[in-house]
């Protein structure tokens, strides 16, 4: 029983050996080389860019725009159409900030699954508030992904100006067909907003391939470090949007008039995240290093066995599909008579990290009927078989325990 990644690359485990983390889907554990670029920018090259004209805020400058340009290659993106926000849900938020001033008008109408995540959801709702247009939720198909007769039902319908959807849910673990479905809104006339924050540490991301108009994911659950994420778009796009923060760095020209900088840094106002962008290069250069078809495999395997565990247990619902081509490795169950706080305090205790709670998808747990939410297992490149059998192990023992009184 073997990781994907070497556990000695993450100095995590130096100070915790017997960690259980199955929490990847909230935050992912970082690389020693991801440490140790962002350290490394900290300790020799720790000037702001795009201002200083000595060599050390040279050396900085290139390192920051030279990371963007690896993140780039490495999800087949164009350079000059990635943008470095805070996280994925900066991104959706400038999405639907910048990008509906110029893609909305009243009486159109806005689409978004039901499995959404607040990010992808609360931005679009103000959206289409400020806008007068209508906000649509697409009903789900029997395997957690949205209902795509229901979508193409709407798109014949006209008016539709723009479609947001999750890449991978983060609770179903469903992996929507989003260069089908960006294909059939192209055809229809709408823009399309893809969230991918749980696909780019999972799936072989191509965003050129994908072909959204707009595409957001977080560097710190991809292995990168934390304030960081990464909107794609494509460049002659970005420079039909307004800014979505204004401040210095992202104007050319202030005076009567104000000119706005080209993009990607038109829409990266103040001192940007540096040592972060150094860290999400080092990131992406280790988990392609894994390989991506060896990431999926692994990934398969280890969400094979838990939702073996969890079929297996009684009165335990698992959630999402059960078919390995249609998912990743987030699996969600239910228990009956156990409140998901509890299952999730009791794994704890048992020294296994897992996330109870509604994930910041209240509105999809309102339709499964989970008025408590859901426990939440998810994997990493660093995870292996011999932590989901302690979580067996963990799990059996908390049935156990809070089973009984229900019985």
């Amino acid at each position: 029983m073997s990781t994907l990644a070497d556990r000695r690359d993450f100095p995590i485990y130096h100070a915790e050996p017997d960690l259980v983390y199955l929490d990847s889907g909230a935050t992912s554990l970082k690389p020693a080389s991801v440490i140790a670029a962002v350290e490394e920018h900290l300790r020799r090259d720790s000037a702001n860019v795009h201002r200083g004209l000595y060599p050390l805020a040279e050396r900085a400058t290139a390192a920051y725009e030279g990371a963007r340009e690896r993140i780039a290659r490495a999800l087949g993106a164009k350079t000059a159409g990635t943008v470095f926000t805070r996280n994925a849900t900066e991104g959706l938020n400038l999405a639907a900030t910048s990008a509906a001033r110029r893609w909305l008008a009243p009486g159109d109408s806005v689409v978004i699954s039901l499995v959404e995540h607040h990010s992808n959801l609360l931005p679009w709702r103000r959206a289409a508030e400020e806008a007068g247009a209508t906000l649509r939720i697409a009903p789900l198909d029997e395997e957690g992904a949205i209902d795509e007769r229901w979508l193409g039902e709407v798109l014949a319908g006209g008016r539709v100006g723009v479609v947001a959807l999750s890449h991978v849910s983060n609770v179903l673990g469903t992996i929507n067909p989003v260069e089908r479905i960006v294909r059939a809104c192209r055809e229809a006339g709408a823009r399309t907003v893809v969230d991918g924050a749980q696909a780019v540490p999972h799936l072989p991301v191509d965003v050129a391939a994908i072909g959204a108009d707009i595409y957001c994911w977080s560097g710190h659950k991809a292995l990168g470090p934390t304030g960081i994420g990464v909107l794609h778009a494509d460049p002659e796009l970005l420079a039909e949007l307004p800014p979505y923060l204004l401040g210095g760095e992202m104007v050319q020209h202030v005076g009567d008039d104000v000119t706005w900088s080209d993009p990607p840094w038109r829409f990266e106002a103040g001192t940007p995240p540096v040592a972060e962008a150094c860290g999400l290069a080092a990131a992406l250069d280790y988990l392609r290093g894994l390989g991506p078809d060896r990431v999926r495999a692994h990934d398969r395997r280890l969400t094979a066995a838990a939702l073996g565990i969890a079929a297996a247990r009684p009165r335990v619902r698992v959630l999402g599909p059960s078919d390995l081509d249609r998912r990743t490795g987030v699996v969600a169950f239910a228990i009956d008579g156990a409140h998901p706080h509890d299952v999730a305090d009791l794994l704890g205790q048992a020294g296994c990290c897992v996330r109870g709670g509604f994930h910041c998808a209240q509105p999809l747990h309102a339709a499964l009927g989970l008025t408590g939410g859901s426990v939440r297992i998810s994997f990493g490149p660093y995870s292996d078989e011999a932590e989901v059998d302690r979580f067996a192990g963990a799990l059996d023992e908390a049935l156990e325990l809070l089973l009984a009184k229900v019985d």
